[in-house]
């Protein structure tokens, strides 16, 4: 069914307690400030409610009546085992909305849909089999419309849509930079090309944020207020969670930690001024690089580094060691600037077998304090579940906020 706005009239944010429209955003702030609760919640009683929000309790109750009667909110049994009649229970209703999370990669398109109370109803990847802009563009598409399709869905039917995708978005000039991983990603038709697709509810969100919000969903950064979440694979970024929030950035740059001047005096100058220094010194391709001028000329990955270093090979040894330093480096200027709880590393070299202990020993020894050091134990659905996060989020503040603005 159709889902009506919450509140019977959209109201200017400036009405006073004067206003004809003041009980009416009155009513609104109640209503968003009840699904937050029933949101954390996920099943709550009237009572539970009224003693959390301190609404009265027939305010509560004509609230949830306005909720349900707009599809947002249900019914959902009744709490047994308490003293006195046996409370009814207040639930998100699933079907009020759907996110739609896509995550574009060099070698894979991942997606998944999940509903209003966050229950992710299917996910799927694919293969990418086209390197050019429009190939990416239609294999996304043919991958969001098979997953409504299973849900008897469409993709007009999505509250957002959020791509993960490598590059900075600057929401100021509408434009996608520093993509070189997919090759004319940042081409001007890009966007236009996507929101043709996906409608204007369209969100771009970087690939290393995304993946931090996945953490702060679902991984180590549940239970801390501030933290970095540092991806290192075949690029180098960060995600930045700062009081709870995901920070971006002016630019939408915030977290290009690939640019940071750590580079090696071994390291292609070329690679640094396109990649950025870190990035050229110590992602897979610089550990190759590396590994190469220091001997091992059969390396083709660093997987094969780190197993050469795992079997004993002090060339490998080295590289690896050199490696722990600058990913180091890279976490102490961090710390020096932002001072988060935790650090959590990601990505395929981030979450190599030991290289944490070395990280750490490296930390300890060059930061002016000591912080929480971990690897994720997020898997590969890490950016489309931080895209999910996301576009939830904006969901509820579509909710919660209508009937606030005009």
């Amino acid at each position: 069914m159709p889902i009506q706005p919450i509140g019977a009239a959209v109201v200017s944010a400036g009405a006073g307690p004067g206003s004809p429209a003041g009980p009416q955003l009155i009513r609104a702030m109640n209503e968003g400030l009840l699904l937050g609760h029933i949101r954390a919640a996920r099943k709550i009683s009237r009572a539970e409610l009224a003693r959390l929000t301190g609404l009265s309790k027939p305010t509560v109750s004509l609230a949830l009546t306005n909720l349900e009667a707009a599809g947002v909110v249900r019914t959902s049994g009744v709490r047994t085992g308490t003293p006195g009649p046996n409370p009814v229970l207040y639930e998100i209703r699933p079907e009020a909305g759907y996110v739609l999370g896509l995550d574009v990669g060099r070698e894979f398109v991942r997606g998944a849909i999940s509903d209003f109370a966050g229950e992710v109803g299917i996910r799927d990847a694919v293969r990418a089999r086209t390197k050019t802009r429009r190939g990416r563009v239609a294999e996304i598409v043919r991958l969001a419309q098979r997953l409504c399709r299973e849900l008897g869905l469409e993709i007009s039917d999505m509250m957002h849509t959020v791509l993960g995708s490598p590059g900075v978005y600057d929401p100021r000039r509408d434009a996608l930079s520093l993509a070189g991983a997919l090759e004319g990603w940042d081409h001007p038709k890009l966007l236009p090309e996507l929101r043709a697709a996906f409608g204007d509810s369209l969100a771009i969100e970087n690939d290393v944020d995304a993946a931090a919000l996945a953490e702060q969903e679902h991984g180590h950064g549940r239970d801390v207020e501030s933290f970095a979440f540092v991806s290192i694979g075949t690029g180098i970024g960060m995600g930045l969670v700062i009081d709870g929030r995901l920070h971006r950035g002016v630019h939408g740059a915030a977290g290009e930690i690939a640019y940071l001047p750590l580079e090696t005096p071994a390291t292609d100058a070329a690679d640094a001024r396109r990649r950025g220094g870190l990035e050229a010194a110590a992602s897979a391709a610089g550990i190759v690089h590396a590994a190469r001028r220091a001997g091992l000329g059969r390396a083709a990955s660093a997987r094969d580094v780190f197993e050469a270093a795992d079997a004993g090979d002090e060339r490998a040894a080295r590289v690896v060691a050199a490696e722990a330093v600058l990913i180091a480096r890279a976490i102490c200027s961090i710390i020096a600037v932002v001072d988060p709880e935790l650090v959590v590393l990601g990505g395929g070299i981030g979450k190599a077998a030991g290289l944490l202990d070395t990280v750490r020993a490296e930390v300890n020894r060059l930061s002016p304090v000591q912080i929480d050091l971990r690897v994720s134990a997020l898997g590969v659905e890490s950016v489309v579940d931080g895209c999910l996060a996301s576009g939830l989020d904006r969901a509820w503040e579509l909710f919660t906020t209508i009937g606030r603005t005009g």
